[in-house]
């Protein structure tokens, strides 16, 4: 079987005509594959009902391992058409690589196909620069903050860097290293030959990252342009990753140093993903810069640290929270962005289904005393809930104090206190004096020791209504927790008025959402037969430019409310298990649990069977789905 590559000038081919399985080709070449393996292996992707690349197939089938294809793509210099292998990998579909190699076709200078995907939001440049890095095993390399060996780039005009995509970067026992845009291109790599020759060791980098280094070796400094010693140069870095993060409305911002290189990766939509590396030797200068900004010792390296910071930008400012941690190649940086959003969600809003909005409002909000916990993990929505809450019960006659770590929406009307250890502004200062301003409402930012349950449970018994989150897994949970701080089970059973427990699960993108078939494998893990699930339209994102190729933009709420009757009040006080408790809830108070109400929500095409079984906790089998449909929607 011969391997099929893409024409090195002229017309461009069909995607079909490319070969639209190159690295199949290239190993059966190779012969790591013998072709028997990959008839077995078509018979399999015929059968498949959920559609896979047959790359993908024979790695399943562990016919062949990553590391056998990473050393192959490698060591063979094969010219490859990048667009067949995203379809192969299952990065971009084949009528998207057909409509860029129809682009690419009409224009007079052809691009190269990797620009053409990128300027068509077709796949994002982290995803192309990760596929080449990762998975074809072409080292990382970033041109403009590296040392280029100046005799090396005197080889060629600078013109000529410019056309190809490449930089020469150092000599190496096995040749010279070489940084491409294109590892896989052809043009490319003969060109590079004719001038280095054959002993070359092939890298990815960035195209414009290789324009940068380019010119900078041009106008005479082939050194380092980012150093620990220039200045300017980190507090630019360092705005650059903010705004960055910004833009991509990111959560978090990670800066991890590694062995070798410092990793750069955001939060966004409750998942870590990549941005960017850069040196190692220039973690330390920024670290020290995020210091400066928090306000702590930059002298400091050997313990632990936390500060905070304000950042203006145009068009807004953003509150951070950073922690400073350190680890054996140094110190971690993570930057929690604060107030992101300007906009107040109303609690009708947050993604709570009809009955259990009406129920929470009528049984639990309106209550005039009694304490209501929002329950769940870091991230999860539980400070938008809580300030849904108050702005749904916030009018003339009612007075609200809030007791938080920090105000992160500020509501007109209320009296907001911002916890500041600094000053000596602590929980305990607060909460000593908060009973005393004559509030209706109290909200208490978290109960995180005795202390501050007791005074939560003492406000409820005097008439007040408590608003307050907890980090517990459920609604049963926060219950068990409350027990664990010593509060006697008859005060929690006469206090509680409700527990809503919630996380917030990626929402499939609406650009490229498509119908999708639950496996049997699915159905299993999730305790159902196939008749349980009728009527249900499951979906599941393919990844366009618009999400990032992830398949997911923005979050949906899950929720599970507890509230009280007479039953639960009962069973807590007898402190029955945890079992006993959620049964008892179930049967009594129509309690619906976060993994059935991840489930309707995904077959309503909100969300994937993925994101529920990933995120949520599956401590009992849940019920079929129109029962749950019908205890949700009415």
């Amino acid at each position: 079987m011969q391997t099929q590559n893409p024409p090195l000038s002229g017309d461009p081919l069909s995607a079909a005509e490319c070969g639209m399985n190159p690295i199949v080709d290239l190993l059966l070449q190779e012969k790591l594959l013998a072709p028997k393996q990959v008839e077995y292996a078509t018979r399999v992707q015929t059968k498949l009902e959920t559609p896979r690349s047959l790359l993908e197939v024979l790695k399943e089938l562990k016919l062949i391992a990553d590391d056998e294809i990473k050393k192959a793509v490698k060591d063979s210099r094969v010219p490859m058409c990048i667009g067949n292998i995203l379809v192969e990998l299952g990065y971009i579909k084949p009528d998207d690589l057909q409509r860029a190699l129809n682009i690419q076709a009409d224009e007079e200078n052809r691009r190269k196909l990797g620009e053409i995907l990128l300027e068509n939001c077709l796949i994002d440049e982290q995803v192309l620069f990760d596929v080449l890095s990762s998975q074809m095993g072409f080292p990382q390399i970033e041109p403009e903050f590296t040392e280029i060996d100046p005799k090396l780039f005197s080889r060629a005009p600078a013109k000529w860097y410019e056309n190809h995509d490449v930089i020469p970067v150092q000599k190496q026992a096995d040749g010279v290293l070489i940084a491409f845009a294109d590892p896989l291109d052809g043009q490319d790599l003969e060109a590079v030959k004719q001038v280095f020759g054959d002993k070359y060791i092939p890298a990815i980098a960035r195209k414009s990252a290789i324009k940068r280094a380019v010119n900078r070796c041009q106008s005479g400094d082939p050194k380092k342009e980012l150093s620990a010693s220039d200045e300017s140069a980190i507090i630019r870095l360092a705005d650059e990753l903010l705004l960055a993060a910004v833009e991509r409305d990111a959560s978090d911002i990670h800066l991890e140093p590694l062995k070798d290189q410092m990793r750069v990766r955001f939060r966004q939509d409750g998942v870590l993903i990549h941005f960017q590396d850069f040196p190692a030797q220039i973690m330390p200068a920024l670290t020290n810069r995020i210091k400066v900004l928090c306000e702590v010792d930059i002298t400091e390296k050997r313990r632990h640290q936390g500060g905070r910071f304000h950042f203006d930008y145009p068009g807004g400012h953003i509150d951070l929270r950073v922690s400073f941690f350190v680890t054996v190649h140094g110190e971690k940086v993570v930057m929690r962005l604060l107030n992101r959003k300007s906009v107040l969600l109303d609690i009708e809003d947050i993604g709570l289904s009809q009955r259990i909005l009406t129920r929470f409002k009528q049984d639990a909000l309106y209550i005039p005393s009694g304490i209501i916990i929002i329950t769940g993990p870091t991230g999860s929505g539980k400070t938008t809930t809580v300030y849904g809450c108050i702005n749904q019960i916030n009018d003339p006659q009612t007075s609200i104090v809030t007791a938080e770590e920090p105000v992160e929406y500020v509501i007109d009307g209320i009296a907001q206190c911002s916890i500041n250890p600094k000053i000596n502004l602590t929980f305990e200062e607060t909460l000593r004096h908060i009973v005393r301003q004559d509030p209706d409402v109290i909200v208490i930012g978290e109960i995180r020791d005795s202390f501050s349950a007791e005074v939560a449970v003492q406000a409820a018994l005097t008439g007040h209504k408590v608003l307050t989150t907890f980090h517990t897994e459920d609604s049963i949970g926060g219950l068990v927790r409350l027990l664990n701080m010593n509060i006697e089970a008859f005060l929690i059973s006469s206090t509680v008025v409700s527990v809503l427990a919630q996380r917030l699960l990626r929402r499939i993108c609406p650009h490229c959402l498509t119908t999708y078939k639950p496996t049997p494998a699915d159905l299993q893990r999730i305790g159902y037969a196939p008749d349980d699930i009728r009527h249900a339209e499951f979906r599941k994102g393919t990844g366009c430019g618009h999400c990032q190729y992830t398949g997911y933009k923005g979050r949906v709420g899950i929720f599970e409310l507890l509230v009280l009757d007479e039953r639960v009040r009962s069973a807590i006080n007898e402190q029955k298990t945890t079992q006993d408790l959620r049964k008892i809830s179930t049967e009594s108070t129509g309690l619906v649990t976060l993994l059935e109400d991840g489930l309707v929500k995904a077959a309503a095409g909100l969300t994937s069977i993925d994101e529920v079984l990933r995120s949520l906790p599956r401590l009992q089998k849940p019920r079929p789905l129109p029962e749950l449909q019908r205890l949700l929607e009415g």
